[in-house]
């Protein structure tokens, strides 16, 4: 019979595999969101475009995305998990 002691690692996690997947998931918004924000880039550099730059999914819905990520993950890390029934 086997002493749970210290020769074996202890299994209790802060967090559990919902929280990992749900901060993956968080961690796909943020990237969306940051890629919302790319692009821009005139062909010619003497050439300013304001509407390609200032446009409304760079201003406003790109940040809007990335801090839904962020808000998102902290959300994962915080989130309990669910408590096994033990017999």
């Amino acid at each position: 019979m086997k002493k749970k002691g210290a020769s074996e690692p202890s299994k209790n996690f802060a967090l559990e595999k919902e929280n990992f997947k749900l901060m993956v998931i968080g961690c796909v918004i943020i990237l969306i969101g940051y890629l919302l924000m790319a692009g821009g880039k005139s062909p010619d550099p003497n050439v300013f475009n304001e509407k390609e730059i200032f446009s409304f999914r760079r201003i406003t819905l790109a940040p809007i995305v990335v801090l839904a990520g962020y808000v998102f993950v902290l959300y994962a890390i915080m989130k309990k998990p669910k408590q096994k029934a033990e017999n």
